[in-house]
């Protein structure tokens, strides 16, 4: 406490006498320590050391003697508290990921392409075209790709894309017609 300090104790610390600095220390460094652990600080003891480092550093501001020392302290620590709350509730929580706990699913951008094509019945309506023509159709339609960029891909001459794209199309809209009309 305070009391057990002797009346000169500032005075010598102002001073720069070591012995001071550690009564000082000795005398209030429980009483911040406590006010710290009170009020749930994360690190108490870390927050007591900045605390008086702050303190020793601008003990030639400090006046009032021994209890114009004590409230200085007290407002340092105060104010470093409020830093560590402010610090606290501005810093995102960090969890955890435990791949073996989440539950959560997303289909591959695959299966979502294939599932659309499925439900409006064109996957169905794909699966009646030749390979060829399927192949054609899906790089030419689906994936935009110029013919000479599919002919390429395929191993194929440009003729026999367009030919295949011809063929494809022509097919699909014979397959469509009998849904448009029983529709009506």
């Amino acid at each position: 406490m305070v009391s057990t300090l002797p009346d000169d104790a500032l005075s010598r610390a102002q001073a720069g006498e070591p012995a001071a600095l550690s009564l000082i220390y000795q005398a209030l460094g429980p009483a911040v320590l406590g006010y710290f652990v009170g009020r749930r600080s994360e690190d108490p003891e870390a927050l007591t050391q900045e605390v008086f480092l702050a303190v020793f550093s601008r003990l030639d501001s400090v006046t009032g003697g021994l209890p114009g020392l004590r409230t200085f302290t007290f407002s340092v620590a105060h104010a470093r508290h409020v830093d560590e709350v402010r610090k606290r509730t501005r810093a995102p929580v960090l969890v955890g990921y435990e791949a073996d706990g989440d539950t959560r699913t997303t289909d591959s951008a695959e299966a979502v392409v294939l599932g659309t094509l499925d439900a409006g019945g064109a996957g169905e309506l794909l699966e009646q075209l030749s390979a060829e023509q399927r192949d054609v159709i899906l790089l030419r339609i689906v994936a935009e790709l110029p013919i000479d960029q599919v002919a390429e891909i395929l191993g194929r001459s440009t003729g026999s894309v367009k030919q295949l794209q011809r063929r494809g199309l022509l097919k699909l809209k014979e397959l469509v017609r009998p849904n448009e009309s029983e529709a009506l």
